[in-house]
């Protein structure tokens, strides 16, 4: 579906150096408790004959992996398991997963898992399609040549196990550049997945930490999404429809989605990570990964997630409590939400009332039980946490400490590691976290305000410390 709304005044299609159009770029989605016996018979009627089952090798063992496996046998369904995905994914982990593919000649895909399986599938299937393309082909500018996707895919079934990088919806595939250092990744409306299938069951398995990090990409999706550049501003203006970008800037469909997930978010997420068994709040912040999927993944994100790249990407030694890996990882969410309350002090000047609104959607829940602002640890920014952000007598210069300071005392509550410096970073590390950031301009060009280099290295040392 593609949406064209009001020009600026003055402004024809011909000639313009910014956008006049955006478009909807969403995979089917099928929602419900259970829903994945019937991932069977979606192949069945497709007539897929060979299917590709992409996983990790801890979930292989859980019982996500199994009931997806029994429904395949179950409707005579020939398959092959491929479990060797990299959580965080690197160019050589998708690499070998795309060799892989090419072997099996296989005709559809499901990809059982979070980002970094569905991910991983959404490559491993679009160079088994392209295969003389070099790998460098479609990879994002200016690390790859961001070449357009003009070949057939075969199908993909995404079946999301944790709610947070709503790649079920996406045209998105994220990984490490080992080179390099940095994250970077392939944008495509041709990779999303065929049919998202999004069963709240599996949420059942996620350990508290894994809920509580995928939530603060949820959390980060929205709130960039819906403060990003609107579509308008962005430039160049596409010659040929093909190349217009799959991130956009805010957009008046992408915005509706981002503000339904961080409603969502502000009711459940602390419910689904403090209570394993709360199927009504993971059940809530599963739906909402896919609303903010469906948001962002039009729309784009901006600064928290271009300087978590480089978080990532440049990890030491530190080691996220609940995830068996054997190498050295910051979770994704927890590298994009650690930079937020310094992101939107900065961006906040651009649409002070976006920020507000945010803000109290954020807080609502406290206020709605009538708590008071209280002083909950020492000073902090402007010197306090604020329990719910009542934005009605806010003045515009303050929104962006206000949002900051919300932010503070969620990740507060939520135990999140005090900063950058928690998890291994100093300031002798920000050149190298700049350097980093520099590359992504695909999401950072999407911020409401420019930054330079300069501006990058106070965001980092800003996010040094949180509390």
């Amino acid at each position: 579906m593609l949406i064209s709304t009001f020009l600026a005044p003055g402004f024809a299609p011909s000639g313009k150096t910014t956008d006049y159009a955006f478009e909807m770029a969403v995979s089917n989605i099928r929602y419900g408790a259970g829903v994945t016996k019937e991932v069977g018979m979606d192949l069945k009627n497709m007539g897929a004959k060979n299917v590709c089952l992409m996983t990790d090798k801890n979930l292989s063992q859980l019982p996500p992996v199994q009931m997806v496996m029994d429904s395949l046998v179950k409707n005579g369904i020939n398959f092959k398991v491929y479990d060797n995905v990299r959580v965080e994914p690197t160019d050589r982990s998708f690499m070998e997963a795309i060799e892989f593919v090419k072997r099996g000649a296989f005709d559809a895909y499901v990809a059982v898992g979070g980002g970094s399986t569905m991910d991983t599938c959404k490559a491993a299937n679009l160079y088994a399609s392209s295969p003389h393309s070099d790998f460098l082909d479609y990879v994002n500018a200016p690390i790859g040549k961001g070449k357009p996707v003009s070949v057939p895919l075969k199908p993909l079934i995404a079946v999301p196990t944790t709610s947070g990088t709503g790649s079920e919806t996406t045209g998105v595939a994220i990984f490490d550049y080992e080179h390099l250092k940095v994250k970077t990744g392939i944008a495509s409306r041709a990779i999303k997945p065929t049919l998202g299938l999004i069963d709240p069951m599996h949420t059942l398995h996620m350990p508290d930490q894994v809920v509580a990090n995928s939530g603060f990409d949820v959390l980060c999706h929205a709130l960039e999404s819906y403060t990003a550049l609107p579509y308008h501003m962005r430039s160049p203006c596409p010659s040929n429809p093909i190349t217009r970008p799959a991130y956009q800037g805010s957009n008046p469909i992408s915005d509706i989605w981002a503000v339904h997930a961080l409603r969502i978010v502000a009711k459940y997420l602390k419910r689904a990570v403090r209570n394993p068994d709360d199927l009504e709040a993971r059940s809530n912040m599963h739906l909402a990964s896919a609303f903010a999927g469906i948001g962002f993944g039009n729309a784009g994100v901006h600064l928290c997630h271009g300087m978590s790249y480089p978080i990532s990407g440049l990890v030491k030694t530190y080691k996220a409590k609940d995830y068996n890996v054997d190498h050295p990882l910051v979770p994704h969410g927890l590298s994009v939400v650690l930079t937020s309350p310094a992101v939107f002090t900065f961006t906040a000047q651009m649409s002070p009332e976006r920020h507000l609104e945010t803000a109290e959607i954020l807080g609502r829940e406290k206020l709605k039980r009538k708590r008071h602002y209280a002083l909950l640890a020492p000073a902090v920014g402007r010197g306090y946490f604020r329990e719910g952000a009542d934005t009605r007598t806010a003045r515009i210069p303050d929104a962006g400490p206000i949002l900051a300071d919300t932010l503070r005392k969620f990740l507060f509550d939520l135990d999140v590691d005090d900063g950058l410096a928690a998890i291994g970073y100093s300031r002798a590390d920000i050149p190298a976290l700049v350097k980093g950031t520099l590359p992504q301009e695909r999401v950072t060009k999407l911020a409401p305000r420019p930054q330079s280099e300069e501006d990058l290295s106070d965001l980092f040392e800003a996010s040094m410390k949180l509390y």
